[in-house]
């Protein structure tokens, strides 16, 4: 298993999803690191299903993108890509816009008995 990495900075573009002719569909996206003196723009792909997840984004929005590097050869070159799997919008402190699940409160544990099981 790889590890996970994360980036932030500012969506530059997204391009359209690309579909290959074995139904393999990517997209890919670039994202700036701001703050730099010099900034570095970034780019990452996403794979299938994970193409809709830039669909609610656009460019110039606040991220933190979560990704894992994969490397391969092909016809004795070796290629890197940063494969994103999350992305998140950033909040002006710098968190993610992200909701916490909240416990469900359907039975409350002082109502129930052992006869009473919700299941």
């Amino acid at each position: 298993m790889s590890k996970a990495y994360e980036f932030d900075g500012k969506v530059k573009v997204i391009f359209d999803t690309v579909t290959f002719p074995s139904g393999f569909t990517k997209r890919e996206f670039v994202v700036t690191e701001p703050g730099d003196r010099y900034p570095q723009d970034v780019k990452f792909n996403m794979i299938r299903e994970n193409c809709a997840l830039l669909d609610s984004f656009k460019p110039g929005d606040a991220v933190r993108v979560t990704f894992n590097l994969r490397g391969n050869l092909y016809k004795d070159k070796y290629y890197t890509d940063l494969q994103a799997f999350k992305i998140a919008k950033l909040e002006p402190d710098g968190s993610t816009a992200e909701p916490i699940a909240q416990p469900a409160d359907d039975f409350p544990v002082d109502t129930l008995s052992d006869d009473d099981m919700p299941f």
